[in-house]
């Protein structure tokens, strides 16, 4: 999830893999997004071993402007993505059953759209992590 400060807007950008996710598909989405917004990141993330790997990668790279900081170890409720998920996975999902992995994939990604476009989900996240926007 990602804050913009001064427009005080959220967005919600996601990929959705096959297989677990690894150090090469985390810092290359990173880059993907710092193309797009073309601004400073600040990057919260949590103490997941892939995050602090990406995060070693990213910062011996070329690329300026991206720090990070980190989540309290063990603290999923100050992360709002946990909550995201719970919404998506608990809410919409619910009682899913898709025929193949492609149904599967494509009502995901339907869900995480459909709550990218609602503002007042979006805000809830971080209500439920107790972060202040």
């Amino acid at each position: 999830m990602a804050l913009s400060p001064t427009r005080r807007s959220i967005s919600t950008p996601f990929q959705i893999h096959d297989d677990h996710v690894r150090t090469d598909e985390v810092v290359s989405f990173v880059k993907q997004l710092r193309r797009a917004w073309r601004r400073p990141l600040i990057i919260c993330w949590d103490r997941w071993q892939v995050h602090r790997s990406a995060a070693k990668r990213l910062a011996a790279s070329r690329l300026k402007n991206i720090d990070f900081e980190w989540l309290p170890a063990y603290a999923p409720e100050l992360n709002p993505v946990e909550p995201r998920w719970s919404h998506a996975k608990f809410g919409k999902l619910a009682n899913f059953v898709p025929d193949d992995t492609p149904e599967l994939k494509r009502t995901v990604r339907c869900t995480l759209k459909n709550q990218a476009r609602n503002y007042g989900i979006k805000q809830s996240f971080f209500k439920a992590a107790r972060l202040t926007m």
